[in-house]
C-alpha cells in the first residue's frame, strides 16, 4: 500500500488511556505503511490549535495526508477544521460529536468523520454495576473529569439516567489523572459534612482517578475511617490491558469499563479512504464492556 502521512493529536501524554490511543495508532499505521507524527497537546486547547495550524499550513511537502485529533476541549476546532479541509487534509476526529461534519463533508474532497466510544452508554453500563453492587441503594462518591470535555458530559448524562432512585451522589471534579482525584477527594475531606457522610462506594470516569482516590483514602492517618474507605468498593472506567484490568483482578478496583482505544481504528479507517476512495461514515461508534460482567458483581457489604 502506497504510504500517506498522518499526524496524530492527542490530548496529554500523562494519560494512560492517551498512551493506549498512542500505542493502537502505532500498531494501525505500521500495519498499513503509513507515516506517523504524535504531539500531545498538555491538555491546552490552543496549545492544540497552534499545533493542528502549524501543520496545516506547512509546506505543502510537509502537510500531513490526514490529522486525527482527540480534542482537548468541548468545541472540536471547527475553524481548524475547515483550514485543513481547505487545505486538503483529511480530517478525523476522536471522542466528540462535531456539528460542523455534515457541512465539511458536503464540500470536503478528503475524509471527514468522527470515532467515538459511546460515552452514554458507558455511563449507562457503570450506573447498572452499582446497581449491581448496591441493590439496596446507598450513597456513593462520583469523581467526573473535566466537564467541558463530551466524554466527561456523556458519561455524567448516561450515569444519571440509569441510576436508581435509591442511589444519592456527592459528586466531585477532577482532571482525569491520579493526583487531580487525590486533590478533590482531599477538599471534600476538609468539608465538615464529609466526616459525617456515609458512602457505599467509590465511581470515577476513569481508572486513573478511581485508583488514585483509594490510594488517597488508603493513606489516612484515621486508622478506623482508613479501614471503613477501603472495604468500599472502587469503580472506573478504560480498563487497559496494563491498569486498570490489572487492578480490578488484583483487588484494587472492583470493577471497571474496557473501552477500546480508538486512534487505531480512525487510522485503519484513513488509509481505504485516502488510498482507494472508499466512503467513511460520518460516525462510528465503539462497544465498551463490563469487567467483571455485571451478573458476576456481587452485592457489597454497606460502610458502617
Amino acid at each position: 500500500m502506497k504510504n500517506f502521512r498522518v499526524l496524530l493529536s492527542l490530548i496529554t501524554q500523562y494519560n494512560d488511556f492517551q498512551l493506549e490511543q498512542a500505542a493502537s495508532a502505532r500498531l494501525a499505521a505500521q500495519d498499513l505503511g503509513a507515516e506517523l507524527e504524535i504531539v500531545y497537546a498538555d491538555s491546552d486547547t490552543i496549545t492544540q490549535s497552534t499545533q493542528l495550524l502549524r501543520a496545516i499550513q506547512a509546506d505543502e511537502l510537509l502537510r500531513p495526508s490526514a490529522i486525527v485529533f482527540e480534542p482537548v476541549g468541548g468545541t472540536a476546532l471547527p475553524q481548524v477544521a475547515r483550514a485543513a479541509v481547505a487545505a486538503g487534509i483529511g480530517w478525523a476526529v476522536l471522542n466528540a460529536e462535531p456539528s460542523y461534519l455534515i457541512e465539511l463533508r458536503a464540500s470536503a474532497r478528503t475524509p471527514v468523520f468522527a470515532v467515538n466510544s459511546d460515552h452514554k452508554e458507558i455511563g449507562r453500563l457503570q450506573a447498572k454495576q452499582v446497581a449491581a453492587l448496591l441493590p439496596r441503594g446507598g450513597n456513593i462518591l462520583y469523581i467526573q473529569g473535566p466537564s467541558e470535555t463530551t466524554a466527561a458530559r456523556d458519561r455524567a448524562i448516561g450515569f444519571q439516567s440509569a441510576l436508581l432512585p435509591n442511589v444519592q451522589t456527592v459528586i466531585l471534579k477532577g482532571q482525569w489523572t491520579e493526583e487531580s482525584a487525590a486533590r478533590c477527594v482531599t477538599s471534600w475531606l476538609k468539608l465538615t459534612a464529609s466526616s459525617k457522610s456515609r458512602v457505599d462506594a467509590v465511581v470515577a470516569q476513569n481508572d486513573a482517578m478511581a485508583i488514585g482516590a483509594r490510594k488517597l483514602f488508603s493513606g489516612l492517618s484515621d486508622l478506623e475511617e482508613r479501614d471503613r474507605w477501603m472495604r468500599v468498593p472502587y469503580l472506573g472506567v478504560d480498563g487497559l490491558a496494563k491498569t486498570g484490568q490489572v487492578w480490578v483482578r488484583d483487588g484494587l478496583l472492583t470493577g471497571t469499563i474496557v473501552v477500546p482505544a480508538i486512534a487505531g481504528q480512525a487510522i485503519r479507517m484513513l488509509g481505504p479512504a485516502l488510498l482507494a476512495g472508499k466512503p467513511v461514515p460520518e460516525r462510528t461508534f465503539t462497544v465498551s464492556e463490563s469487567m467483571p460482567p455485571l451478573d458476576k458483581l456481587a452485592p457489597a457489604r454497606l460502610a458502617g
